[in-house]
C-alpha cells in the first residue's frame, strides 16, 4: 500500500497520464545518447577576479576552438580573433568598434553568432538550449536558429527580422545576448577546486559571479575554510583572515566589502604597536596608498598576528589530541634576550612586537584584547554579505567530490612514507583516508550551525584543517608563520610536506587513493589544486602516468615569479581531457583593444577510446535511475488499469 501510494502521488503531481510517462521515458533515454557536456575545472583563484572572469568568458579557450572548427575555411585567423573578442566582452568591444560598424557588418556578425550557437548547442536538447535564451529576444533567437538555407521562404522571413532589428537600433543588444548564450553553451558544468579567498583583492566578486553560474560545484580550499571558520565564530580563524588581509593590503575586503568594522582593532593596534618592516603590507607597484594608511595596516597586521599566536596556544592546550604542542612558540620565547629555542637550536628574534605578551603567561589575553576579539567576532558573525557568501560555499561546497569517475580534492589525502593512509585520533576515534575527509566535513557543517559557541570541538577542528599535520587541506607537518616573521634563518621557515606530495608521482599511489573513494575504472583521475606547479623549473602538472592532474599554476600574482605562468585550467569534453596553461592576465582593456588572449598552450591529458556520452557520466546514472522509476510506474499503472 505504501508503494502504491507513492507512485500514485507521483502520477497525480507530475504526470497526468501514462502517455506523459512514456513521453518522458523516451526523452530521457534520448538524452543518455547525447555526447557528455564539457566540464571546466579551475582552482586557486585567490581573489583574482579579472583573470578568473576572463577564463570563464573564453571557456579556457573553448570558444576560440569552436570558432576555428566552424569558420576555419571562411574566416582568417585575425577575423577569428575579432569574433572571439566580441563574444568575450560584447558590450565593451561594441563601444570600441562602433565607428566601423555598418548594416552589412551587423548582418554578417549576427549570422556568424547564430551559426556558432547552432554548432555549440549540437549536444544539447532543444529544451536545454531554450533555457539559455534571455527573455528580451527569446522568440527572435529561436526563429533565427530554426532558419536553414534549404528553405528560401523562411530565409526571407529571418532576413526581415534582422533588417528590423538593425533599423530599430536593437542589433547591439541582440549581439550581446547571442554572445552570452555562446559563453554559456561552451561549458556545461564548472568545478572550482578550492581557494577562492585570500591574497587577491576581489574574492567577493568571484563569489557573486559564481552565484549566477548555471551549474557548478566547489571543493573547499584551506583559504576558504578559514573564512568559513570566521563566519562560524572561530576567533582564531577570524584573526587569521585579518592578518592575511593586512599582509596583502586587502583590509578593504573586510571593511568595505563585508561591512565589518575594524575600528576596535585599529584603536587597540595604534595604542601598542609602531612601524615594523616585517609587517609592512605587500604592495603592487602602482599602489595609491598613503604612508599613513600603510602604517595603520602595519600596526593592524602586528596586532592580528600576536592575537592569532595567543589564541593558537590556547587551542593547542585545549585539544591535546591535535598533537600541535610544537606550536607553543610564545611559551618557548626568551623575552629578555629576544631569542627562541626550536628543536634544540637557539635563534635570535628580529622585528618583534611582543608589547602585549605577558612572559609569565604568554597565551593569556588581556581584558582589552578579549573585548576587542568579542566585538570583532560579533561583526563577522552578523555581516549579512559574509553570511550570504559563506552560505553559498556551504550549499555548493564539499571537502571532495566524486564526479564522472574523477576525484576532486583541493589538497591531499594524508599518507605515510610507505603509501598507507595516515591516521589521527579525533574524539576518540581513528580516522584516515576517505573517513578522515568525511569527519572534517561533518565538523565544519556543525561548527557553522553553532556560531555562538567559539571554542567547541567542531570550531577548533576548523583551525586544525588550516594548519594541522593530518589536515587534507594543509598537507604539511607544521605552518611556520611565527618563524617567517621573526627568525632570519631560512631553515626554520621550511614546511615539510606530507608524503602524499612525493608519492603522487607514482601511478600505484593514485590508483590506491582513487579506489578508497570507490573509483577503480581506467578513465578515473585525481584532480588537485593547492600547490603551485613550478613550470619555470620544469615541473609537470600531469603526474602518475596521467592519473593525477594539478591545476594550480599561479592565479595569485605573488606566485607567478616562481611558477612562470598564471594558472592552469582543465577541460573535459566527450573526447577527453585537455590541460590549459595561462599567461599572466594584463587587463580587460588590452584584451579588447589588442585582442590579446592569455592562453599559453594546451596539453592532451588523455583521449578515451570511445567518445563519452551522457549515459557514461554521473548525470547519466541519475537519469537512468529516473528512467527505471518511471518504467516501474508505467508498468504499475498499466497493470492497475488492466485489472
Amino acid at each position: 500500500m505504501i508503494e502504491k501510494d507513492k507512485y500514485f502521488d507521483l502520477l497525480s503531481t507530475k504526470f497526468q497520464s501514462s502517455d506523459e510517462i512514456v513521453s518522458e521515458i523516451i526523452n530521457l533515454k534520448a538524452i543518455l545518447d547525447l555526447p557528455k557536456g564539457t566540464e571546466h575545472f579551475v582552482s586557486d583563484l585567490h581573489g583574482e577576479y579579472s583573470a578568473f572572469q576572463h577564463i570563464l568568458r573564453n571557456g579556457s579557450g573553448n570558444i576560440k576552438e569552436k570558432i576555428k572548427d566552424l569558420f576555419h575555411q571562411t574566416l582568417t585567423s585575425e577575423e577569428q580573433k575579432e569574433l572571439a573578442t566580441l563574444i568575450y566582452y560584447p558590450e565593451k568591444r561594441l563601444k570600441v568598434i562602433t565607428l566601423q560598424t555598418s548594416e552589412e557588418w551587423y548582418k554578417t556578425t549576427i549570422d556568424q553568432l547564430i551559426q556558432l550557437i547552432r554548432f555549440c548547442s549540437s549536444k544539447y536538447t532543444r529544451s536545454k538550449l531554450r533555457k539559455t535564451f534571455p527573455n528580451r529576444f527569446s522568440y527572435i533567437i529561436e526563429e533565427l536558429l530554426s532558419e536553414t538555407n534549404a528553405h528560401n521562404d523562411k530565409k526571407n522571413y529571418t532576413n526581415q527580422i534582422i533588417d528590423n532589428i538593425i533599423s530599430l537600433n536593437q542589433a547591439d543588444k541582440l549581439i550581446i545576448d547571442l554572445s552570452y548564450i555562446i559563453q554559456r553553451l561552451v561549458v556545461d558544468h564548472l568545478h572550482v577546486v578550492g581557494d577562492i579567498y585570500d591574497r587577491g583583492p576581489e574574492p567577493d566578486k568571484i563569489i557573486e559571479r559564481l552565484m549566477t553560474h548555471h551549474s557548478l560545484d566547489i571543493q573547499w580550499g584551506n583559504h576558504d575554510i578559514i573564512w568559513i571558520g570566521a563566519a562560524a565564530g572561530s576567533p582564531i580563524c577570524m584573526m587569521n583572515t585579518i592578518r592575511i588581509s593586512a599582509r596583502y593590503n586587502n583590509l578593504s575586503i573586510i571593511e568595505d566589502t563585508y561591512g565589518i568594522n575594524l575600528r576596535p582593532l585599529l584603536t587597540y593596534a595604534e595604542k601598542y604597536y609602531e612601524d615594523n618592516p616585517a609587517f609592512r603590507p605587500k604592495l603592487e607597484a602602482d599602489h595609491t596608498f598613503s604612508e599613513e594608511e600603510i602604517l595603520e595596516t602595519t600596526k593592524i597586521h602586528q596586532a592580528a598576528a600576536i592575537l592569532q599566536f595567543k589564541l593558537e596556544e590556547q587551542l593547542v592546550k585545549r585539544r591535546p589530541e591535535f598533537m600541535m604542542e610544537h606550536r607553543f612558540l610564545l611559551s618557548k620565547t626568551d623575552f629578555d634576550n629576544q631569542t627562541i629555542t626550536i628543536k634544540n637550536q637557539t635563534y635570535d628574534l628580529h622585528n618583534t612586537c611582543f608589547n602585549t605578551v605577558n612572559p609569565e603567561a604568554p597565551s593569556e589575553l588581556t581584558t582589552e584584547e578579549a573585548e576587542v576579539i568579542e566585538r570583532l567576532l560579533h561583526n563577522f558573525i552578523y555581516s549579512e554579505k559574509l553570511k550570504r557568501h559563506m552560505n553559498f560555499l556551504l550549499e555548493k561546497g564539499n571537502m571532495y567530490l566524486v564526479h564522472n569517475e574523477n576525484l576532486l580534492i583541493h589538497g591531499c589525502v594524508p599518507l605515510k612514507e610507505d603509501g598507507s593512509f595516515q591516521s589521527i585520533q579525533l574524539n576518540g576515534i581513528n580516522y584516515n583516508g576517505k573517513a578522515l575527509l568525511d569527519f572534517f566535513e561533518v565538523s565544519l557543517r556543525k561548527a557553522y550551525q553553532t556560531p555562538h559557541i567559539p571554542d567547541n570541538y567542531e570550531t577548533d577542528a576548523l583551525w586544525y584543517l588550516w594548519s594541522g599535520e593530518c589536515s587534507s587541506l594543509f598537507g604539511k607537518k607544521e605552518m611556520t608563520t611565527f618563524e617567517r616573521y621573526f627568525i632570519k634563518e631560512k631553515e626554520t621557515h621550511i614546511e615539510e610536506k606530507n608524503a602524499y606530495y612525493a608519492l603522487r608521482e607514482e601511478e600505484e599511489t593514485i590508483r590506491n587513493i582513487l579506489a578508497e573513494f570507490g573509483l577503480k575504472g581506467t578513465d578515473s583521475h585525481l584532480i588537485n589544486g593547492h600547490t603551485p606547479i613550478k613550470e619555470i623549473k620544469g615541473e609537470n602538472p600531469i603526474k602518475a602516468n596521467g592519473k593525477l592532474i594539478v591545476i594550480d599554476g599561479g592565479f595569485s600574482k605573488p606566485y607567478q615569479k616562481t611558477t612562470g605562468l598564471a594558472g592552469y585550467t582543465l577541460l573535459y569534453n566527450s573526447y577527453g581531457m585537455q590541460l590549459v596553461a595561462h599567461k599572466p592576465f594584463s587587463s580587460i582593456k588590452q584584451v579588447i583593444e589588442e585582442q590579446d588572449d592569455i592562453l599559453s598552450m594546451k596539453r592532451l591529458v588523455d583521449r578515451p577510446v570511445e567518445r563519452k556520452l551522457v549515459k557514461d557520466t554521473s548525470v547519466g546514472r541519475k537519469l537512468q535511475n529516473e528512467i527505471d522509476e518511471l518504467q516501474y510506474l508505467l508498468d504499475y499503472v498499466n497493470y492497475y488499469y488492466q485489472k
